[in-house]
């Protein structure tokens, strides 16, 4: 597959078996190239500032609004009621989610969709929700858009092609897309899928301002990678489902021809991946630690200066050189949300319990930190430089509101760690008041 580079760039592309098929000149010509329909997405208000106006102008088959009338869909586990169980302030981890044998349940990437925790509104525009997402079959003439917001898609297990209105995007673990809000895409896999999904409600994903550290580093803009425009002229007799997630709801309408007919496009409103290698890694290189926001890959801001909504955070395989330092995560309390996901690998402040495809929350104000394991190892070892992380990626989704969890995230998926809590009892009290 093709790719162009850069975020957030004025993007133009063309399917080359129709050359010449983007009007020159204007967006809207009184007939469009090819008999071709001109079709505006907006992903921003008409008149915000340029630099946070998203757009992007569609040259399709058929335009979109052909289609019959929506209905509700019963399918999958997505949810905003947060007042559905009461509120749990533990430390939660959660074992990998199952992916369901083919054999027995066939599910496919929407019906796999289940919501874990969450908190805001999508119909006041401020919010967030974390999903999973397990599944064994591909989306057959059907298509899914967010009608509510953004959805950043983290695979863990099994690759993901994504066929959206702007082209193809093949998505593998330790890669991650961005979906923005309104396109409409469809997943194929290739066998037992599984993944995360932080979704907000209200701001678009930005990459985070780097301050001190300059002009390069963390991710690079270069290094984002948008489709380039492919399309098909299918007509599908027995009808093709285009699903919207609208008010946290889903809702059906049928339409007799495939929606990836998008001939040509231009602009900054697209669908995009990262590969998680590609990050440029800030560290400590005398004592202490830096905060773990130098380890921010993409942000959606709230209106207060320097609080995100939900910030997108990896700990990638790096050297850990700090003297005189205890150089695992420090315990800590915080006023921010952290939900925590393995990709691959162990994660060096729990290596046992917290395994690839499971999770854990740690809630505002619940204290948190390495296992008793790691305390004592890493309070006795010979510091040296040493790798950190090899072979491992974890990340977490960051925010400043308060989650609640699901009763499906704690009750019904039966994958709760109830045993958590107790990592930390064999903690003990190393105090001595005659020794400093």
């Amino acid at each position: 597959l093709q790719y162009m580079s850069g975020f957030g760039n004025e993007h133009v592309s063309e399917d080359p078996r129709c050359p010449g098929a983007l009007p020159e000149g204007q967006n809207n010509p009184q007939v469009c190239p090819y008999g071709l329909y001109a079709e505006q997405l907006s992903g921003s208000a008409f008149t915000c500032p340029r630099p946070t106006n998203k757009r992007s102008w569609l040259y399709r088959i058929l335009p979109s609004v052909c289609h019959k009338p929506f209905k509700p869909l019963e399918e999958g586990h997505l949810t905003h009621d947060w007042d559905e169980i009461e509120p749990d302030p533990n430390q939660l981890r959660w074992k990998p989610f199952e992916i369901p044998k083919a054999t027995q349940n066939k599910m496919d990437f929407v019906s796999g969709l289940h919501t874990l925790c969450g908190a805001g509104e999508p119909r006041g525009r401020n919010g967030i929700a974390v999903h999973i997402f397990v599944c064994n079959t591909s989306m057959i003439d059907r298509c899914l858009y967010n009608s509510d917001g953004d959805f950043l898609i983290v695979p863990q297990q099994g690759k993901l092609l994504i066929t959206t209105e702007f082209g193809k995007m093949l998505v593998e673990p330790n890669e991650i897309c961005v979906i923005q809000q309104g396109m409409r895409f469809s997943v194929e896999v290739f066998g037992e899928t599984r993944g995360y999904i932080l979704e907000v409600y209200g701001a678009h994903f930005e990459l985070p301002d780097l301050g001190p550290i300059g002009a390069n580093g963390l991710a690079n803009p270069r290094d984002f990678l948008v489709p380039v425009a492919w399309y098909e002229d299918r007509q599908v007799p027995g009808g093709y489902t285009v699903i919207s997630k609208y008010q946290g709801k889903l809702f059906a309408a049928q339409q007799d021809f495939s929606p990836f007919n998008v001939v040509a496009w231009h602009g900054n409103y697209t669908p995009y991946k990262y590969h998680l290698e590609k990050f440029m890694v800030i560290n400590a290189v005398a004592f202490d630690h830096a905060d773990p926001s130098i380890f921010t890959v993409l942000t959606a801001k709230t209106t207060r200066a320097g609080v995100a909504l939900a910030d997108f955070v990896i700990f990638p395989p790096r050297w850990g050189v700090a003297n005189n330092t205890f150089r695992p995560p420090y315990y800590h309390r915080n006023c921010m949300s952290e939900f925590m996901g393995l990709i691959k690998g162990h994660y060096e402040a729990k290596e046992e319990g917290f395994q690839p495809g499971g999770g854990s929350l740690h809630s505002m104000m619940t204290p948190h930190g390495p296992d008793a394991d790691c305390f004592e190892k890493a309070s006795k070892a010979k510091l040296e430089p040493e790798r950190v992380a090899d072979g491992t990626m974890a990340f977490m989704f960051e925010s400043s509101l308060s989650l609640a969890v699901t009763k499906w995230g704690l009750q019904t998926s039966n994958r709760l760690d109830k045993n958590y809590y107790k990592c930390w009892e064999p903690l003990k009290s190393h105090f001595n008041p005659k020794c400093k």
